[in-house]
């Protein structure tokens, strides 16, 4: 019987439509090592499993699981520009695991989603190595994630990173923020840079308003502009797990989108408010000079980025003495930069 002409045409391929199952192949065998190198006794599972299985143990009298998701942003924009992946793999755990720490958890197990026009295995190495070590650095597991590849979705050379993170905490010991009280204590601990947040307008100002490359020296910031805008997001977690310990703190905010003014009110009970002092803590270069780069007014610069401050402690008054203890004996810097007083949820400055 003769062949149509429907039957003639050539077979297509999931690779001739972008998709390539053996480059995807290679790359996830360059990172299974990677992630495996962070597993301990209670990881059940290998990569490649559909599920990541992870054994909570019997040391918990009351566990309660705390779950936290997150992206890069736009902070990824300049890593493609700069062909740097390594920290935005740290970025993303470490912003992860902040989120949960504030509720007292102990980050257990990460999982990530990666997702690319075209996969390039040694790029995507780069950025699961990021994370495996973070992971490593905070006492996490990485269990497991998604790769894909989706051609025409994402522009040439560029991915998107998401992250999953997984904690616990005694039930009795959450941190709500219902014990805060006035006269409480606002202690600063100062951030590295932007972090992870703010980079919309960051990047408009230094590479349109400025005219800056990413390897332009800015005498300003002391720093190459690149290089300071992809300064790593700082964990608190080292520091964080030993005032947990020590049961020293009422609440704890992640400045992270929103700024103070919008993260701390989140940790705050009924009938509390924040009062924070401007210029108790020194403000980063990167920031001021943003902000005369754009005219920026200054509540939209609290608004929008951290300030120079990454994590806000609430600690009560006759515990003060204990967090500066705390804070000296690990290597860390806090300042002082306000207290509680009697309002409804918010920041107020003087």
């Amino acid at each position: 019987m003769a062949q149509t002409t429907a039957q003639k045409k050539r077979a297509l391929t999931y690779a001739q439509a972008g998709v390539d199952i053996s480059r995807a192949d290679r790359a996830k065998q360059r990172i299974k090592y990677l992630a495996q190198k962070t597993f301990n006794r209670s990881v059940l599972s290998d990569i490649g499993s559909f599920g990541g299985l992870f054994a909570l143990g019997s040391k918990y009298r009351d566990p309660v699981l705390v779950s936290s998701a997150d992206g890069v942003g736009t902070k990824l924009k300049v890593a493609f520009e700069m062909n740097l992946h390594h920290t935005v793999g740290a970025d993303l755990v470490n912003h992860c695991v902040n989120d949960i720490a504030v509720q007292g958890a102990t980050p257990l197990f990460f999982l990530d989603y990666f997702a690319s026009g075209k996969l390039d295995p040694e790029v995507t190495e780069k950025v699961v190595a990021g994370l495996a070590d973070a992971c490593r650095a905070n006492g996490c597991a990485l269990i497991g994630g998604e790769t894909a590849e989706m051609p025409g979705f994402y522009a040439e050379g560029e991915y998107d990173i998401a992250g999953f993170i997984v904690g616990v905490v005694e039930r009795e010991k959450i941190i709500t923020g219902e014990q805060v009280e006035i006269g409480d204590v606002l202690i600063g601990l100062p951030s590295t840079g932007l972090h992870t947040n703010g980079y919309s307008l960051a990047r408009k100002l230094f590479f349109e308003v400025a005219g800056y490359s990413p390897e332009s020296f800015v005498s300003e910031i002391r720093n190459k502009a690149g290089a300071e805008l992809m300064r790593t997001h700082k964990s608190y977690w080292p520091v964080v797990r030993r005032l947990i310990d020590a049961d020293a703190v009422s609440a704890l905010a992640h400045i992270t989108g929103g700024g103070i003014t919008e993260n701390v009110p989140r940790v705050l009970p009924k009938g509390r408010a924040a009062l924070v002092e401007l210029g108790s803590w020194p403000v980063l270069p990167v920031f001021a000079h943003l902000q005369k780069l754009g005219n920026v007014d200054q509540d939209e610069m609290m608004r929008t980025f951290n300030m120079g401050i990454g994590m806000v402690l609430v600690v009560p008054a006759k515990k003060f003495k204990r967090v500066q203890a705390i804070l000296e004996r690990a290597g860390e810097k806090g300042y002082t930069i306000g207290r509680i007083v009697k309002g409804d949820r918010k920041v107020m400055y003087s």
